[in-house]
């Protein structure tokens, strides 16, 4: 894999990686190594869609923790699985195929509202990294022909547990919030929760399967 190493403040290293099963790969075997205590000094991992940001201790050396990632990312590979291999323990989320942009979605793909239904629940997702808004996570590795163009024209308010697609991610809005993502469902399933920890329910590299409720979960 070929990434460069960063400061990012004083604090903090950002690794700038080729793509995003990179990242992905990186972010795993990175957090393998933190929890067998070979990057001391190291708080955090915050992926990204192109970059790892590492965040270290008050005390932690930035000059010898950028010499022990740069060993560490020199052995990983870029082929972490993005729809192989999902743990049978994959967070399941029931959805009601109705949204207002499935007719949309099915023309633009070419796979009419049923191939939509099957293609999105076919394939596992595993969460890539989280932004835009508390609890959203960007969900990869689905099947490559829901790749579908941003709104042309962003709506100003979509309401909590829609099911959306944008570019090759798909993601729940966690709540009622503006957004431009096509939206093919809705879900009752809850994405944040302040009196839990975490209150994000999709945490970064969480898998998920969608499932149709229309379906008896079964699809």
């Amino acid at each position: 894999m070929t990434a460069g190493i960063q400061p990012a403040g004083d604090r903090a290293l950002l690794i700038d990686t080729s793509d995003l099963n990179a990242v992905l790969a990186l972010t795993d075997h990175l957090s393998a190594a933190l929890s067998a205590g070979e990057l001391a000094g190291v708080e955090d991992l915050v992926p990204a869609a192109r970059t790892v940001l590492v965040r270290l201790a008050a005390d932690a050396d930035l000059d010898a923790t950028a010499d022990a990632l740069r060993d560490l990312v020199g052995v990983v590979g870029a082929g972490t699985a993005r729809g192989d291999g999902a743990p049978s323990d994959a967070l399941v989320i029931p959805v009601r195929y109705d949204g207002p942009d499935l007719d949309d979605v099915a023309e633009l793909t070419g796979l009419g509202r049923d191939g939509v239904i099957r293609a999105h629940t076919g394939t596992p997702w595993r969460a890539a990294f989280v932004g835009f808004a508390p609890g959203f996570a960007y969900l990869a590795g689905g099947d490559p022909a829901l790749a579908v163009p941003r709104r042309a024209e962003p709506r100003t308010s979509l309401p909590a547990g829609s099911v959306a697609l944008a570019g090759e991610f798909s993601a729940v809005y966690p709540r009622e919030s503006p957004g431009g993502w096509q939206l093919i469902g809705t879900t009752d399933l809850g994405m944040w929760d302040v009196t839990v920890e975490p209150p994000a329910t999709i945490q970064p590299g969480r898998w998920v399967r969608f499932v149709d409720v229309a379906d008896g979960g079964s699809r």
